[in-house]
């Protein structure tokens, strides 16, 4: 029986992936990285040392040094994020829905704690959250199973008593490794990429669930 619906935040529940995208770009001039749309659908859903090292193995640079270049693209992203970023559709509906239904709630992300508490806040959805969880706190972060591992160990539930949401295939390898029900709901660019297969459940949007649309979905699978 399913107790706990645990979501990932950039992309899934707030559409930040371009301003992410935006402040990496930005930054990354710095050592003449270009970032191409290649890319962009390659690192989705990495923690920013993981991306990187990623483009340090493409291109490496010597100076700045990878902490000083986290550093100031969490700066921009966290700034821009908190003043502009807007649910994505089907997002808040999706929230409360579930917590009507008596699932307990909470967030795995990659992004820092911080940044985390303060979405929920924009979003004015934090009261139906019982926890948040980053993969900054884990030795691992995603596509590491460990922050839906402890995640679920917060809400005192077993993980394959947990569905996951996530867009990215990192966060939905991650989730899948910790034997959650995965629901994948990617960005359309890369919807029928058959990495995402790896789902249990794919959709193109939350509002799919909100419209009662989620082909394919058992109805039983969200039903406490």
């Amino acid at each position: 029986m399913i107790k706990a619906a645990i979501f990932d935040m950039d992309g899934l529940l707030i559409d930040s992936e371009p301003i992410w995208h935006e402040a990496a770009r930005e930054v990354m001039q710095k050592v003449n990285f270009e970032i191409t749309d290649a890319l962009k659908l390659q690192t989705t859903g990495l923690s920013i040392k993981l991306f990187l090292d990623f483009c340090h193995k493409i291109q490496p640079w010597n100076t700045p040094s990878f902490a000083e270049l986290e550093k100031e693209i969490l700066e921009i992203a966290h700034a821009n994020i908190l003043a502009h970023a807007v649910a994505m559709p089907g997002a808040i509906e999706i929230v409360k829905d579930l917590k009507a239904r008596g699932l307990k709630l909470a967030v795995a992300s990659a992004s820092h704690m911080e940044l985390i508490e303060g979405v929920l806040k924009r979003l004015d959805i934090i009261q139906y959250f019982d926890t948040w969880h980053s993969g900054e706190l884990e030795k691992f972060t995603k596509p590491h199973p460990a922050v839906y591992l402890t995640t679920a160990q917060k809400l005192g539930v077993l993980p394959e008593e947990c569905i996951a949401f996530e867009d990215s295939h990192a966060g939905l390898r991650s989730a899948h490794a910790a034997g959650m029900i995965t629901i994948s709901v990617p960005a359309m660019e890369v919807f029928n990429d058959p990495k995402f297969d790896l789902a249990h459940y794919k959709i193109n949007s939350l509002e799919k669930y909100v419209l009662g649309e989620m082909s394919g979905v058992p109805q039983n699978v969200l039903e406490n």
